[in-house]
């Protein structure tokens, strides 16, 4: 099995003056539970080179097995300073892909027409397109096979506005995710704030913050598998 894993090459926090990225724990959870059942895994950014990990999730207290396991891993961080050129990929070398979150994607991802054409290959194709937390921003412009929003009539999840509130950057961010969702008409739905929570309706695979990555994850693995 081959999957393509696609993350932000974007690093500014709006006008905060502070930097963002990818979310550790939504790439190394993901990672980690594919790698150890045999996938095979690249890398891939909008600008290629290194993806810029958000500086927010590489603290003490948002470290999980996964993201240790990371930092002793200097292959996987080898990996993650020198990730492929998106638009060098294609999508027929790939059974599935997966976008981990984190605050990037949504000024890169989001608007990306390399990473939107991808997205709409992969679901023409029938294969399964993953979205963690703040991920689901790439699917903001991609359209379905009938031509309207990907997600709409679909059920998904992503990052919550009361979530993005308790970060205190609801007013920071250029759109939530939830509300975009939504306007697309998707049929969104949602947990408790940072509890698990992840939804597949057909190929299409969202989870609602960094605690679902590894459930996303499994869903992922399970439609390769099936």
């Amino acid at each position: 099995m081959n999957v393509l894993f696609v993350l932000t090459s974007h690093d500014e926090l709006g006008d905060t003056g502070e930097k963002t990225g990818f979310w550790v724990e939504e790439f190394a959870g993901p990672y980690y539970t594919l790698r150890d059942k045999g996938v095979n895994i690249t890398l891939a950014t909008p600008k290629g080179g290194k993806a810029p990990i958000d500086p927010s999730s590489d603290t003490e207290d948002a470290a999980t097995k996964f993201t240790k396991r990371f930092d002793k891993d200097p292959e996987a961080q080898e990996r993650i300073n020198n990730t492929a050129v998106l638009s060098t990929m294609d999508a027929s070398d790939f059974d599935a892909v997966f976008y981990p979150g984190g605050h990037g994607p949504l000024w890169d991802l989001a608007n990306d027409k390399t990473s939107i054409a991808l997205i709409e290959t992969f679901n023409k194709q029938e294969k399964p397109v993953a979205f963690v937390c703040h991920a689901p921003a790439a699917l903001k412009d991609v359209s379905g096979t009938d031509g309207e929003p990907l997600v709409k009539g679909k059920k998904v999840t992503g990052f919550t506005n009361s979530e993005e509130e308790a970060v205190q950057l609801k007013d920071v961010v250029p759109f939530l995710v939830e509300d975009m969702l939504k306007k697309n008409g998707g049929i969104y739905s949602k947990a408790d704030d940072w509890a698990e929570y992840a939804l597949q309706d057909g190929n299409l695979i969202t989870g609602q913050n960094p605690a679902s990555s590894v459930l996303v994850a499994n869903k992922l693995y399970d439609s390769l598998s099936s």
